[in-house]
């Protein structure tokens, strides 16, 4: 009994994530509770100039409007603000937003195969580093004009590894989370995790290359067997690094100088993933880049790629040309090319303490789902700014914890999250806002139904709080490849408003 105490003690658990609130009254933040009592001031005047028939109807129209924002269903989302996202959808289906037609008998009249939607205005260029490696830099010449470059990575994976190596992993990632606010200019990072059946080009090429004809009959027919099952049943593993920078509000730099200030940065940036298990980290070069982008989008195209490389031949894609020849945005799933994708959005981290292999089930293949993306979207936050934020969440949830004659006990416990981060930050941690989007990609469509439910079952395991993309299927799509996107910039209402209701 003593071992098996002293073992459970020693396994490292992780946890008291946050999600950034404001102080306020019956559940609201700052602005629902100012908008609250702005409705009581205008009911009184209503009944004083028009009388009580008129005031009666100003509070019940008010009061429909703060019910509507008082409930919430189980992710957060108030009924007001789910009626203003299917009016928005409604409008884009008028005005056919949701449907997009390229290439030389498409719609667009440049005849080219331009991506679709939110990451429409990307461009592509490609530098060198100080080490002499080429890199994609992506740049988004509009609203943001945010500067992206992608590293790729080989995960050393978990399997036959001591738990002290993991836990000295996952040490080394937050430090490396941490640090990237005091990178000069860096605005976001993501982290895509792609599972994907193996097409068995490369294993069919080495191993028919390597047979022997003089070999016994037998022998070479269980080689080919080999070759023609085993890509049935396997998977490939590919993580990308996408770390979005920008070149600051005084000056708008060209692509050119851009890459010339991030050339000296990214060998500093990929040596310091090597003790975070990411394994070998290097820049990926705009030709890689494009064919990432254009599978995802025909992931039919993948068998044509895999082939062409293994033959040594070059297969150059251009960058108006990796978007999908046909895209049509549903409410809650996307068609393009080849495929049918679901997208879900994460509401929710984990409740309480968990161990660093919580998210096991959930980035490693399933059969019932053809390609799989997993993408964690981190926002690093200023530490000029991080002493301000916790302080003021800290008295949020202090004036929700007292605000009460009979405080329950999630607000209790969040007051003490509240200080425990508090304590962190004056010690020296960094502050991370940070999501995630999940996308499930299917290559027959009869496979939908059971593609939702793998993933609300490995959501489920992994202790997350999953809601579907509705209306917003194609942009979630975009936002869950490395490209930079970051969606908090590229809403109408900005976040900060968000929270504060």
């Amino acid at each position: 009994m003593a071992a098996n105490a002293d073992m459970a003690r020693s396994v490292r658990t992780y946890g008291n994530w946050r999600r950034p609130t404001s102080a306020g009254i019956m559940g609201l933040g700052t602005l629902g509770t100012a908008f609250l009592l702005g409705s009581l001031i205008i009911i009184v005047f209503v009944v004083m100039i028009g009388g009580m028939v008129r005031g009666a109807v100003a509070a019940a129209f008010l009061s429909v409007v703060l019910l509507g924002v008082l409930t919430k269903d189980k992710h957060g989302k108030s009924t007001m603000s789910k009626i203003g996202v299917r009016m928005l959808w409604w409008k884009a289906r008028i005005l056919g937003a949701h449907l997009y037609r390229s290439g030389p008998l498409g719609r667009s009249p440049w005849g080219r195969y331009q991506l679709p939607g939110i990451a429409a205005p990307i461009r592509l260029s490609e530098q060198q580093d100080s080490y002499g490696r080429p890199f994609a830099l992506l740049h988004m010449p509009v609203n943001t004009h945010h500067y992206t470059v992608v590293i790729a990575t080989e995960p050393d994976g978990a399997a036959l590894v001591d738990m002290e190596q993991i836990d000295s992993w996952v040490a080394e990632w937050g430090h490396w989370l941490a640090n990237l606010g005091d990178e000069p200019g860096m605005v976001a990072a993501s982290v895509t995790i792609e599972t994907a059946p193996d097409t068995g080009t490369r294993l069919s090429r080495e191993v028919i290359g390597q047979i022997d004809e003089e070999a016994p009959e037998f022998a070479q027919r269980v080689l080919l067997e080999t070759v023609e099952a085993y890509p049935h049943g396997s998977s490939t593993v590919r993580a990308y690094i996408a770390l979005t920078f920008t070149p600051g509000r005084d000056k708008k730099s060209s692509p050119e100088e851009m890459g010339r200030e991030l050339a000296s940065r990214l060998p500093g940036l990929t040596q310091s993933l090597s003790g975070t298990g990411a394994g070998a980290a290097r820049p990926l070069d705009a030709q890689e880049l494009c064919e990432v982008i254009r599978v995802a989008y025909d992931p039919a195209s993948a068998v044509l790629i895999e082939e062409a490389h293994a033959v040594g031949d070059s297969f150059e894609i251009a960058w108006p040309d990796v978007g999908p020849t046909a895209h049509q945005a549903g409410w809650d799933k996307l068609r393009h090319d080849s495929a049918l994708s679901m997208s879900w959005t994460m509401t929710s981290a984990p409740r309480g303490n968990v161990q660093s292999s919580i998210l096991t089930r959930l980035l490693a293949p399933h059969g019932d789902i053809a390609r799989k993306r997993v993408t964690l979207l981190y926002r690093p936050l200023d530490p000029a700014r991080t002493a301000a934020i916790v302080e003021s969440d800290l008295r949020s949830a202090q004036f929700r914890a007292t605000s009460n004659a009979k405080p329950t006990a999630r607000d209790l416990m969040e007051s003490r999250s509240a200080q425990a981060t508090a304590s962190e930050e004056a010690a020296g941690a960094g502050l991370v806002n940070f999501g995630m989007v999940v996308t499930a990609t299917v290559d027959d469509l009869d496979k939908e139904i059971d593609a939702r439910a793998a993933i609300m079952n490995l959501a489920a395991a992994s202790r997350l709080r999953l809601r579907p993309a509705y209306g917003a299927q194609d942009s979630t799509f975009a936002a869950s490849l490395p490209l930079g996107i970051v969606l908090p910039m590229h809403l109408r209402i900005p976040v900060e408003i968000r929270e504060q209701m």
